[in-house]
């Protein structure tokens, strides 16, 4: 991770895109294309602790075939696209590092069809993760992909998102049954049909899903969705420790119990929670949050047998409840770990990092890295989907403080040189972007040589997204 807060400019940085580009967008947009200021900076940021100057300008297509025009366009200028959702991202995926023009996807947002009989839905890649929960909730239907803010689909697609409900129902990338894609040239490309497997030739889907932008541009996207669970219960378990509560975890899913969603704050998150949402007066302990679906006898049993291991693991207290009121208030607060952190240092910037490991390797990681923060006065906390072995660091620090950027951006390196040394991976749902490209040079330091080659087969310009994921070879 960058030791500071303004990005450098690589070899081709700050491109000038020229006038006539933005003539020719302006002819079939009209005024959904916008160079003022305020729109333009408003584009140009997201929720990570980078910075980097905005956009040229902003468009707003409202159809693939504008953006297929779109792209067309400024492949010819060689200007450079980058898309933006809501700007949730944490690794500067939307930051416009070398310029070029935002693709704001407001007005692709439609939930185009849902088919209840066969358990998938059409959408377009604006639509907000929220909007399209509430849709489906008419049909008896959800989407479980949730990683808490309010992203667009799109967004969660380009970056492969995950989140809390992943333990019980997979993330992005076992949920998207096809995409259309905008390639860098204008072309459009659908991955896959509806059929939930296919031998069809490559994989195109799991290519794009994940690129972060980098390899084409997501307008329209086919998921898979899911009835609503006859019952539904929640629960709270306090642990003296955060090791208590991972080898919790642990046992539960070396068992077998089919949890929903079992999610890790440590004692300070809980403090930040407890002290940001008036509902909430939970112990400033180590918790484990989970949620169990099923029937009304499994939900039980589930719950029971989850109870018993947390006691074994000298557990302090287990509450369990499917009053859907109860249910709404744990995960509300859950939903909030990320302001409510933010909270405890008004004026702070936050340096959030995330990785995951192996199940058997976690409550290790974790201690190693509460060892390492312990020593250095950062205000931090930690939660995790620990089902899946993948944790959140957030540090918050002055950003001109130079002593609080290095202090932490020492433990986001040796946070994530540990999790490689245990066969984990860099990041586990935030994505690479511009934070930890150097990092999967050393996770993957042959197959980031075939990334780049594919990157140079579908954007030979380089235009799609520059400045991420993989970095660019150019002669001296």
């Amino acid at each position: 991770m960058a030791t500071h807060r303004t990005l450098g400019t690589s070899p081709r940085a700050n491109r000038a895109t020229p006038d006539e580009c933005l003539n020719r967008l302006k002819h079939f947009l009209g005024d959904r294309l916008s160079t003022n200021d305020s729109v333009r900076q408003s584009h140009g940021q997201d929720e990570s602790w980078f910075f980097a100057p905005p956009p040229d300008a902003v468009v707003a297509p409202a159809s693939t075939e504008e953006v297929s025009a779109i792209l067309r366009t400024c492949s010819e200028y060689g200007v450079p696209v980058v898309p933006f959702g809501v700007g949730t991202s944490l690794e500067g995926h939307v930051l416009a590092v070398q310029g070029g023009i935002c693709i704001d996807f407001t007005n692709l947002n439609e939930v185009e069809e849902v088919r209840v009989d066969d358990l998938d839905v059409t959408v377009q890649a604006g639509v907000t993760r929220e909007a399209l929960e509430e849709k489906l909730r008419t049909h008896g239907l959800f989407f479980p992909v949730d990683p808490g803010a309010n992203a667009t689909i799109g967004g969660m697609v380009a970056t492969g998102a995950s989140g809390t409900t992943t333990v019980g129902y997979g993330a992005m990338r076992e949920n998207v049954l096809g995409l259309e894609v905008v390639l860098a040239d204008g072309r459009v490309v659908r991955t896959s049909r509806r059929a939930r497997k296919s031998s069809a030739g490559y994989d195109l889907t799991r290519l794009f899903l994940g690129s972060e932008g980098t390899l084409g541009i997501i307008t329209r996207v086919w998921l898979r969705v899911y009835g609503i669970p006859e019952r539904i219960s929640a629960a709270v378990c306090q642990f003296g420790s955060v090791s208590e509560a991972v080898r919790t975890a642990i046992q539960v899913l070396q068992v077998g119990i089919p949890v929903a969603r079992m999610e890790l704050l440590d004692a300070s998150s809980m403090r930040a929670l407890n002290r940001f949402d008036e509902a909430l007066d939970e112990a400033e302990a180590p918790m484990l949050f989970l949620e169990f679906h099923g029937s009304g006898n499994a939900v039980a049993e589930q719950a029971e047998a989850v109870e018993e291991i947390a006691s074994d693991n000298g557990a302090l207290s287990f509450k369990a409840s499917d009053d859907q009121a109860e249910r709404s208030r744990l995960w509300h607060a859950r939903h909030n770990a990320y302001f409510a952190s933010l909270a405890l240092r008004p004026g702070a910037r936050a340096i959030t990092t995330d990785v995951c490991v192996p199940i058997s390797r976690l409550a290790e990681c974790i201690d190693a890295t509460n060892a390492d923060l312990a020593g250095t006065g950062i205000i931090s906390t930690i939660v995790g989907h620990v089902g899946d072995g993948n944790f959140h660091v957030m540090m918050l620090i002055d950003p001109e403080a130079p002593d609080e950027v290095s202090a932490a951006g020492a433990i986001n390196e040796r946070l994530v040189k540990r999790a490689l040394s245990m066969d984990g991976t860099s990041t586990g749902e935030h994505g690479i972007g511009l934070g930890k490209m150097s990092y999967l040079e050393d996770e993957l330091p042959a197959a980031v040589e075939v990334m780049r080659q594919i990157k140079e087969t579908l954007d030979p310009e380089w235009i799609l997204n520059p400045g991420k994921v993989v970095k660019r070879d150019l002669p001296p």
